[in-house]
């Protein structure tokens, strides 16, 4: 897997977005914040709302110490407000438990509310560098299309998909979490949901989807 994942991580040094919880001075509340927001919502209405609440509510004792009508007045027009409730209460879970810090470890991160499988992951791969499996919908894509050969994954994430996203996450934790990135962003960016761009695309030449015609989703 070496190759392919060397042509995913080279793409990604050169196409990464720059996003403010990306960045390395980003705290892990920041990518906890943005992983909230971004279920079900796109990164361009994401970006103002994030900077604001960042602005607003520095660290999870600032949004805890306010009441929970502030935060939904804050989550604005990004939809879903029971996410603004469910970040409230995770915020005061961290005071309460983790003096106030994020915990890093996924075990810890998936007995906040509001923390499921992939956001729990998600924050410990992004915001403290672990080594685990994040399954969004844009990795699911990529790899149903590179590696199983088919246009989109299951409805729902099922064992046999987990393996397959666990035998090539690289075994060095930094690597593994920048993989994990580098796949989402490749997801988001090139092989989308509709209209994917092959040609723009660096494992084009490893795709089974793509080596087997393309063909049509028929699940």
């Amino acid at each position: 897997m070496t190759v392919l994942h060397d042509a995913v991580l080279d793409w990604y040094d050169a196409n990464a977005r720059d996003l403010p919880w990306r960045s390395a001075t980003a705290t892990p509340w920041s990518v906890m914040v943005s992983e909230f927001m971004l279920q079900q919502t796109p990164v361009s209405r994401v970006l103002p709302v994030h900077e604001a609440w960042m602005e607003r509510w520095p660290t999870p004792a600032d949004l805890a110490a306010e009441p929970t009508g502030e935060a939904v007045r804050a989550w604005g027009r990004l939809g879903y407000p029971r996410r603004a409730l469910r970040l409230h209460a995770a915020a005061t879970a961290i005071v309460e438990q983790h003096d106030g810090e994020v915990p890093a470890t996924y075990d810890e991160l998936i007995a906040l509310p509001g923390v499921g499988d992939y956001t729990a992951a998600a924050i410990a791969t992004f915001a403290y560098g672990k080594r685990h499996v994040v399954l969004d919908t844009n990795v699911r894509r990529v790899f149903a299309r590179t590696l199983s050969g088919v246009e989109f994954p299951a409805q729902s994430v099922n064992k046999a998909e987990r393996e397959l996203a666990a035998g090539v996450l690289p075994q060095d934790e930094p690597t593994a979490a920048t993989w994990s990135v580098a796949v989402m962003e490749l997801g988001a960016l090139v092989c989308t949901a509709a209209n994917p761009s092959c040609t723009r695309c660096p494992v084009a030449d490893q795709c089974a989807w793509r080596a087997a015609g393309h063909p049509a989703y028929d699940g």
